[in-house]
């Protein structure tokens, strides 16, 4: 099997993942019940939070970009940084869920740098705040500050809720002339190449994975 079932209802698939298949309620969902930082946190703190407070720290124009940066994680969980780069087929996995979502709703093929400032200014905010700084550098902040305001972790209810709220409020500002893209696996193939990601290796990662699993769970 290489579906998922969400929320909603829907067989999301995870080998060939199409538009129609993605589901704003489920990504809010998703997203809201799944712990940053792998859970290892002394209070729970979702992702769907992270997103809408990257949100709130960009330029307008980049709002709605950024609400979704972590879209995929929804489907395929937060794997850390980490492990993914142990995992290489992962990756290309991760990313052909992620152009599908970003074409179907009208994002840029490849995150904005103003998206991955604001990604690494939470970063650095939750590192504080999350009592995570042991006095180990971390590469990837250096020169990032973290913001003057304290994080507040939400329940999950609440998070889920304020990201739907912060969604439907974009699309009514910036987005509400959007029309949601019904693409063709050729389309999603072409940009998959734009970005340097092979689509049919991606595909045959994910077939392997879900083999190793059948085979462990034998």
């Amino acid at each position: 099997m290489s579906w998922i079932y969400t929320n909603s209802g829907k067989h999301f698939n995870l080998i060939t993942p199409r538009p129609e298949q993605i589901c704003i309620d489920d990504i809010a969902c998703g997203l809201s019940n799944i712990c940053r930082f792998t859970g290892q946190l002394n209070e729970f703190y979702s992702v769907a939070q992270h997103s809408v407070l990257a949100s709130l720290i960009v330029p307008p124009e980049f709002a709605f970009e950024a609400l979704m940066h972590d879209a995929q994680e929804a489907y395929l969980g937060d794997v850390s940084s980490p492990l993914k780069s142990l995992l290489p087929d992962y990756r290309q996995i991760e990313r052909v869920v992620e152009m599908v979502i970003r074409m179907n709703y009208g994002l840029p093929a490849v995150m904005s740098s103003v998206v991955k400032h604001a990604d690494l200014t939470m970063l650095a905010t939750e590192r504080r705040d999350f009592d995570m700084d042991d006095g180990t550098p971390w590469p990837i902040l250096e020169g990032i500050e973290p913001l003057a305001s304290v994080i507040s972790p939400l329940s999950p209810r609440q998070a889920m809720v304020q990201f739907l709220s912060r969604f439907y409020e974009l699309c009514s500002q910036h987005v509400s002339d959007m029309q949601v893209m019904r693409i063709s696996s050729d389309d999603v193939t072409h940009q998959l190449a734009e970005a340097g990601i092979n689509a049919g290796s991606a595909q045959q990662g994910v077939m392997q994975l879900i083999n190793s699993r059948g085979h462990s769970n034998d």
